[in-house]
């Protein structure tokens, strides 16, 4: 298990955009978004995601986006038996 490091695509006034690789067991870290935030699943997965209230977990499917507040405070570790990826794009103007 290690703590996997984006790879920022782009990054100006209005928004961030950074893809992540996750090998089984790999995991973010706990950390706070503070921005409003946009998820696109590049490959299937299982995430299990580690906040304050307890263990969730969401099903990746490529291409199926969703969307977060800013604010959401938590730890993503890949919860699969395979390799998973997306991309995040933070929204700048919109801080929380």
């Amino acid at each position: 298990m290690s703590v996997v490091e984006p790879v920022v695509r782009i990054d100006n006034d209005e928004v961030r955009v950074s893809e992540y690789r996750f090998g089984p067991g790999d995991e973010t870290g706990h950390h706070r978004h503070g921005y409003d935030y946009v998820v696109i699943p590049l490959t299937p997965g299982l995430l299990k995601l580690y906040g304050a209230g307890g263990e969730t977990q969401a099903e990746l499917a490529p291409g199926i986006a969703y969307f977060r507040k800013a604010g959401v405070e938590h730890n993503v570790i890949n919860g699969g038996g395979a390799p998973l990826a997306f991309v995040e794009v933070e929204l700048k103007d919109h801080p929380g």
